[in-house]
């Protein structure tokens, strides 16, 4: 249920927070963790935003976090105050993440200054932050996404135009059933399904009209790539080597059950209209024209992604040429100096990481603003299809194959992520 926090805090004392009982200090606390929980990062960003209000206030903090829940408990001159809050559902909003972190890092300026009803007023405008764009544009968002990921992936401009259509229809319904709070199940299978339907019309359509060939028929899997997981199936890594093994524990069981629903929905689909996962078509193309278009790709792709997460145009700005550079790189080692697959991806996400904390003295967003949407385009998502679609077949050699590729990137872009931090942030690499 909603917390309705008016009813719970003393708003008629005008005294600073900083003189505030411990009881009204531990509810500010709560709620700013229980905030950053519900924009999608991980348990020690959440931990380590409760601690800079707990220290701001003169009491000690000690929390047990996960996907939907904070168990808390505040300390301060012999008294303690225990709480428990939890979400209604999980989300990810790039621009709340950011109003938090600066509300968190300025709070100890105010903390003198400031009552526990001005407090709570600032944090009802930051809660009340509607979204940047609506579903139109998280449509067209979705479809650049997911184009610039078929282009990626091999795919041409057919495959690019029907991903477009597939993917912009299915986000946009998708941000429909979010909006009317479908549950989690229903508003990952019913857009997949529409991605992956409007995908086999479209193709179909152009064979009729224009003759063009059903080769082009193995894209439709690009057109359900915008429900990949990434902020759980990143931050869920983070948490784990930190220690927060129930957080990452519960953020990677959260993306698997995403993941799975999504491919054993497009597996169907496929089944139902006679598609099959096969090879793009080769494009002929010079080496260094692919390396720009790859450039360019990127670029779109990581400022799509940007955008569902809610990121302001700058932030996604930003965010877009850090990926435009990290993919590059990563697909330009695995191409010609036959770097494996997930090496390269270890390494476009380490400097994924290191690009994020060079730019953030000059552009000021929180790293996993920039750094989660310029690696969620280094997701395997065709990967984990084909390992379904083939284990499906019971073809356990292929499949398995398929499977063991995708698990070894998926588990090196947090990695990368992870020593980035490690050599830029020393409060990341100590234990406290």
């Amino acid at each position: 249920m909603t917390i309705k926090w008016w009813d719970i805090i003393d708003s008629e004392s005008t005294q600073p927070i900083l003189n505030a009982s411990l009881r009204e200090k531990s509810l500010l606390v709560g709620r700013v963790g229980l905030m950053m929980l519900s924009v999608g990062t991980g348990a020690w960003r959440v931990r380590a935003s409760m601690n800079k209000i707990a220290r701001g206030l003169g009491i000690t903090c000690v929390a047990d976090i996960g996907l939907l829940s904070i168990s808390y408990t505040c300390a301060a001159n012999g008294e303690t105050f225990t709480n428990s809050l939890s979400l209604k559902e999980p989300g990810v909003n790039t621009d709340k993440l950011d109003a938090i972190e600066f509300f968190c890092d300025s709070f100890r300026d105010r903390a003198g200054k400031y009552s526990e009803e001005q407090m709570h007023h600032i944090l009802d405008k930051i809660d009340s932050m509607s979204g940047n764009y609506n579903a139109l544009i998280l449509g067209l968002a979705s479809g650049m996404a997911c184009a610039a990921f078929t282009f990626l992936l091999g795919g041409g401009a057919v495959e690019m135009l029907c991903a477009f259509l597939g993917a912009g229809v299915g986000n946009f319904l998708r941000k429909k059933l979010l909006e009317n709070h479908i549950t989690l199940l229903a508003n990952v299978a019913l857009p997949v399904t529409a991605a992956c339907l409007v995908y086999f019309f479209v193709v179909h359509l152009m064979e009729m009209l224009l003759g063009v060939p059903m080769v082009h028929q193995s894209g439709y899997i690009c057109s359900m790539l915008f429900v990949i997981p990434g902020f759980p199936l990143i931050t869920g890594g983070i948490d784990i080597s930190k220690l927060d093994l129930r957080s990452g524990a519960e953020r990677i069981g959260y993306a698997l059950l995403i993941i799975i629903t999504a491919t054993v929905t497009g597996w169907l689909s496929a089944y139902i209209m006679r598609f099959e996962p096969g090879d793009f078509p080769e494009i002929a193309m010079s080496p260094a024209m692919r390396v720009v278009f790859r450039m360019i790709a990127s670029f779109v792709g990581v400022f799509g992604f940007s955008l569902m997460f809610n990121s302001p145009k700058r932030m996604a700005l930003s965010a877009g040429v850090i990926g435009m550079i990290s993919n590059t790189l990563r697909l330009t080692l695995a191409d010609h100096l036959g770097i494996p697959g997930f090496t390269a991806a270890f390494i476009g996400a380490l400097c994924s990481g290191l690009l994020a904390s060079a730019s953030k003295r000059f552009v000021g967003f929180p790293r996993i603003t920039l750094t989660v949407p310029s690696i969620v385009i280094m997701v395997p998502g065709m990967f984990m299809y084909k390992a379904i679609y083939y284990l499906s077949l019971n073809d356990l050699s292929v499949g398995g194959a398929w499977l063991t590729k995708a698990f070894l990137m998926v588990l090196s872009l947090p990695l990368g992520l992870i020593v980035a931090r490690i050599i830029t942030d020393k409060n990341f690499r100590r234990d406290s």
